[in-house]
Order: C-alpha cells, then sequence, then structure tokens
C-alpha cells in the first residue's frame, strides 16, 4: 500500500526555508523522489475513490498533480515554488475542464494538509444553476450537510458569501444563508502523523467517500 515518505514532507519544509532556484536545482533529485512518491499515492487514492466515483475512473495520477512552479506575474510573492503538493480529480473529461466540476482535493504541506472538494468560485452559469437546485431542492443539500459523516469529517459547508441576496432572490427568502454562497467547500484537516500513517490512503477514501453526495449535489445542478 503506498504511503506519504517522511522525506517528502522533509523536502517541502526545506522547500518553504529555501525558496529559490539555486536551491531547487540542486536539490532536483530530492524534488523528483518527493513527487514520484506524492504521484504513487495519489495512483492508490484514485482506485480508493473510483469505487464510489467511476466517473474520475479515466484519469491518470499525473495527470491530476498541480505544477510545483508558481506563477508570479501578478503576485507580489515573487517566491518562484510552491510549498506543497497537490492533487485535483472530478469527472471533467480534460484538466482544463477541472474547475468546471465538483470533485477531490489533496493539499500536503508539512502542518497544513488538508483533503477537500465542491465547488471553489464557481464561473456564473454553474454559480447560477447551483443556486436553481437550492432554491428548489434545498432539503437534499440539507440532508447532506447534516448527515453524521458529512459533520464527522467536515463540519459545516464554508466558502465565501454575499454580503446581500443574490439577483433574483429576495432577501427573506426562506434559504438566503445558503444562496448567499459564492463557493460551496467542504474541508477536512490532516495532522502529518495521519498523513505519513500507513493507514493515510484509506482515510482520504473514506472522507472522500463521505464527500461524495456533497460533490453530487453541486454537479447534477448542471447535469
Amino acid at each position: 500500500m503506498s504511503k506519504i515518505s517522511p522525506s517528502t514532507l522533509q523536502f517541502l519544509k526545506d522547500l518553504k526555508e529555501n525558496n529559490d532556484r539555486d536551491w531547487f536545482n540542486t536539490n532536483k533529485p530530492r524534488y523528483q523522489k518527493a513527487k514520484e512518491n506524492f504521484i504513487d499515492f495519489i495512483k492508490e487514492m484514485l482506485l480508493q475513490i473510483a469505487e464510489f466515483d467511476p466517473s474520475i475512473s479515466h484519469h491518470e495520477a499525473k495527470n491530476c498533480v498541480f505544477r510545483i512552479h508558481r506563477d508570479v506575474r501578478f503576485s507580489k510573492d515573487k517566491s518562484p515554488y510552491k510549498t506543497n503538493f497537490g492533487a485535483h480529480v472530478t469527472s471533467a473529461a480534460k484538466k482544463s475542464e477541472i474547475h468546471s466540476r465538483a470533485g477531490y482535493y489533496i493539499h500536503l504541506e508539512p502542518g497544513g494538509s488538508f483533503l477537500a472538494g465542491g465547488a471553489y468560485m464557481p464561473q456564473g452559469p454553474w454559480l447560477k444553476a447551483i443556486r436553481q437546485e437550492i432554491a428548489y431542492n434545498a432539503a437534499d443539500l440539507k440532508k447532506i450537510l447534516n448527515s453524521k459523516s458529512f459533520k464527522q469529517y467536515f463540519g459545516e459547508m464554508e466558502g465565501e458569501k454575499l454580503k446581500t441576496a443574490p439577483r433574483d432572490y429576495p432577501k427573506d427568502h426562506p434559504e438566503i444563508e445558503l444562496l448567499r454562497h459564492k463557493s460551496f467547500l467542504a474541508t477536512h484537516s490532516c495532522e502529518d502523523q495521519t498523513v505519513l500513517s500507513e493507514g493515510f490512503v484509506a482515510h482520504c477514501g473514506e472522507v472522500f467517500k463521505a464527500l461524495h453526495p456533497f460533490d453530487e449535489f453541486l454537479n447534477r445542478a448542471m447535469d
């Protein structure tokens, strides 16, 4: 069974303290080893997810992993590298479309690892469709959010909200608190001890299985 190696977390710790190209180039073999470890872990994690959500089965692990290079064009922080590994998988056919569907995200960072899913700042048509789905079927979403498994792993739905009612909805709408959301997110934090354990990949499977109904609700808005 694949597991995250302590050397992978150590590389990310060291990168955070030495975030420059010279150090990275010198330590590139360490980066390659850490990246391979993460990809191997994602391969097994995808198999776990596919057991309850076969819609993601067409993806290869290496294509789900984000680049470690940061886009610094519009950022005041010019650090060239991310200090985490991340992977995101959805039912979308192409990597360029991953933000058009709710799916499963893993963020690996010493002291800040988490598993998450949902819809982060969905674009206009999807956001409108989600709000319409809530207006018509809020009871379905509330049932998911109040389920034992969702509460256990995620607590409550997160996400930035509008300060007032969205267009086309009155301020006194009975579901106004849900409708005000601009993002619909579920996040589960993971301590380093958990990340490095033999059972972490199984834990990811359990957490994402609890997330699946939430993702399905968000996706059916566009189906």
